[in-house]
């Protein structure tokens, strides 16, 4: 490159030519206005996913009960929905509530998870994605919201911002200070049966830039609490709710955890790592002190440190591991996500482990892989029930 050559320019060609490929590349794999939509469900995934044996939903199945579903050489195929107008039958017959649709009851507060961490590479956005869906899967009824203005989360589930999200429709709709829209308006349903997004793109770098000036004019709310106010408008709707924040400590991220009501810190076990994350510790607790002494809320209902793209035959991470454990005890989850050719082969075509056919990988990969983001998830969502008192 010449040393006249405008990189402004020169970048600009990159990512519109990055933009066109991919664009032509979705629609390879997703025809034009077509929405992506989730694969069928074995009646063996339906029965693990009810915690019933398969010969009872056989059962249900011969005596009319439940939903009709496609049978093909002899065996059960569920959509999503019937998975859930399953849970609906099974938690009526049920003698303890819960058991089948584990959302909240009257008094449970709306579960906020904010997934942070300071450098990109983390695995933030697919563990953000893998709870979401896993919750959604479970019966809990989601909202997945992308404050990341690189907007994985929203393509992971279908978007593409440049080409779907022209007329805006992030959530900097919903908390910019002039004329903010209702959150419904912005939310989006997608192919996962009680999971509702609203994507992100470079919109939500406009939040950034206009506070400042927010605070200098001291116009509209202030800026760590227009969040949580825009999630009070929807908070009947759900049971949970799934942030996935930019990998930056911006006015964004600050308001994002001011209206969560936990957090979840992705680590990725090498030292550089946790010595960038030593940094984003440091700031945060500054940042956030400051915010709580303005009358921020920053009270928790648990913060926890999750391990990903773990290796287990790894010599350095395993002493990683154990460093943060001896540091941080019960803070670091027990189970960690494993570094998966399953997951990475998966978000190639923009789909997470749980929306693949499990026949695309050999069969321990793919199975030590589940068996891994399950743990994880399970930890998760016990945290979420213990948080309601159960």
């Amino acid at each position: 490159m010449g040393r006249n050559a405008r990189i402004d320019l020169l970048v600009g060609d990159h990512a519109s030519r990055l933009s066109e490929r991919l664009q032509a590349h979705r629609e390879q794999l997703f025809p034009p206005n077509a929405r992506k939509e989730l694969r069928k469900f074995t009646s063996g995934e339906v029965a693990n996913l009810l915690g019933v044996k398969d010969a009872y939903l056989r059962k249900l199945h011969l005596e009319g009960k439940g939903p009709e579903v496609e049978t093909k050489n002899g065996r059960r195929y569920y959509e999503f929905a019937d998975i859930a107008a399953l849970r609906q039958l099974l938690e009526k017959g049920t003698k303890t509530p819960g058991t089948y649709l584990p959302g909240r009851r009257k008094g449970d507060h709306l579960q906020v998870i904010t997934v942070i961490n300071f450098k990109g590479g983390s695995g933030k956005t697919t563990t953000a994605a893998h709870l979401a869906q896993k919750a959604a899967l479970d019966g809990y009824r989601v909202l997945a919201i992308d404050l990341d203005p690189q907007a994985s989360l929203s393509a992971l589930h279908g978007f593409q911002p440049e080409f779907d999200l022209l007329d805006g429709g992030t959530l900097y709709d919903a908390i910019r200070y002039d004329d903010p829209v209702a959150l419904k308006d912005i939310v989006q349903k997608t192919y996962f049966h009680g999971l509702d997004i609203v994507p992100g793109n470079l919109d939500l770098m406009e939040f950034e830039h206009e506070t400042p000036r927010a605070l200098a004019e001291r116009s509209g709310n202030l800026f760590f609490t227009r969040v949580g106010d825009k999630l009070a408008e929807v908070e009947g709707d759900y049971d949970l709710v799934v942030m996935d924040c930019p990998p930056q400590l911006g006015f964004l991220t600050m308001s994002a955890l001011s209206a969560a009501t936990a957090v979840l810190v992705t680590v990725h076990p090498q030292m550089l790592d946790v010595m960038s994350m030593c940094q984003f510790l440091l700031m945060t607790s500054n940042l956030l002190g400051v915010v709580a002494e303005a009358g921020g809320d920053m009270g928790y209902d648990w913060m926890r440190y999750v391990v990903t793209r773990y290796e287990p035959g790894d010599g350095p991470q395993n002493q990683m591991v154990s460093f943060m454990r001896s540091m941080f005890g019960e803070y670091v989850l027990n189970h960690p996500v494993l570094k998966s050719t399953a997951i990475s082969d998966a978000g190639i075509t923009k789909q997470t482990l749980y929306e693949v056919e499990k026949s695309q990988f050999t069969r321990t990969t793919y199975e030590r892989a589940m068996e891994s983001l399950n743990a994880v998830n399970g930890e998760i969502l016990d945290l979420v029930q213990q948080a309601w008192g159960r």
